[in-house]
């Protein structure tokens, strides 16, 4: 198979570099801007704990620069929610080797937070997987990711969406696993994005105040979690409790600093840190603030968060110009009105 990496940021530059080390020859990356021309030029530079490395792979700014697509091809969409609809629409309609489209033919895996994009593709895509990531991984310098856990990056739960698995999912399966990617195959995906979702809530927190480990700014995540568990209760939505989450993930990870380079924020500080001008919080906080109109539980804790993320976003501040303290005083005047 050939593994096409839509998004090669954080997440996805890890997952392809990863593929890459194992020896997996197939991988091409599509970025733009910045992150286009430095992969383009001076490849993607993937640091770990187990060293550094360069990999000189194929890299293209978009579906047309790559031609027809091969009827072996694994789209991997690693883009922020927020640009899904765009990169569907630019990559489903493209032709397939031997007739048809990607849409209809190909296997799209949606390794991304939140849970949206899984629902925006299979409009189009005959053919989705959920991927519930849990790699922390740091991209804030065009053609750098940095991926600080040992003795793998992360676990990458998948599985078809909405539910099942497949001989392709195993497949995919066995190649991320050859790249120090624990990928367990689960039929029930999208129980662990949610509840990946839930501890996603906390990114604006640390996004608009540069703190997450803080007792005032742990006080404030545990709020807006109580308010997602409520929310997803009433909407009867299933989630992997914390204590599953544990168990799986046991001490398979462990975060090992290296270059003495202090490790980076969550994937919503990194957007503002990058200046993207965009950042995922309708999709985290705003997946709650959603969920909860629809089935009458107020939010006002994650209405805040994701207020004030889209604000630092759209008025191109850096992480952390605004404190716990005053996050808190917003949400507790929300609350009061």
């Amino acid at each position: 198979m050939r593994y096409i990496i839509i998004g090669a940021g954080a997440v996805g530059g890890v997952i392809g570099g990863r593929l890459a080390q194992a020896g997996h020859g197939d991988v091409v990356l599509v970025a733009r801007g910045r992150q286009y021309e430095a992969l383009r030029d001076k490849g993607l530079r993937v640091e770990t704990p187990d060293g550094a490395r360069t990999h000189q792979l194929p890299v293209v700014d978009g579906p047309e620069a790559l031609g027809a697509l091969r009827a072996d091809d694994v789209l991997i969409l690693a883009v922020k929610t927020q640009d899904s609809a765009a990169a569907l629409a630019a990559w489903g309609p493209r032709p397939v080797e031997g007739g048809g489209t990607a849409a209809g033919r190909l296997p799209l895996v949606c390794a991304q937070n939140g849970v949206e994009s899984e629902r925006l593709a299979l409009r189009t895509f005959q053919r989705v997987y959920g991927m519930c990531v849990w790699l922390p991984a740091t991209f804030v310098e065009p053609g750098v990711v940095r991926a600080p856990g040992a003795p793998i990056s992360g676990m990458l739960h998948l599985g078809r969406y909405p539910s099942g698995t497949d001989e392709t999912a195993r497949a995919i399966s066995a190649d991320l696993e050859k790249g120090l990617l624990e990928a367990p195959v689960v039929d029930d995906v999208m129980r662990w994005k949610y509840a990946k979702l839930l501890a996603n809530l906390a990114n604006a927190i640390e996004a608009v105040s540069g703190v997450l480990i803080s007792d005032e700014a742990l006080a404030l995540f545990r709020r807006a979690r109580a308010e997602g568990e409520a929310v997803l209760d009433a909407a009867g939505v299933a989630y992997a409790s914390q204590d599953e989450e544990k168990a799986a993930r046991a001490d398979k990870i462990r975060f090992e600093p290296f270059d003495g380079a202090p490790r980076g924020g969550g994937s919503s500080w990194q957007s503002l840190q990058r200046g993207a001008g965009s950042i995922e919080a309708d999709y985290l906080n705003g997946e709650i603030a959603l969920l909860g109109r629809l089935h009458g539980v107020p939010t006002p804790v994650n209405d805040v968060l994701q207020e004030l993320a889209n604000e630092a976003a759209r008025e191109g501040r850096s992480a952390g110009e605004t404190s716990v303290a005053d996050l808190v005083a917003a949400v507790d005047a929300r609350r009061e009105s």
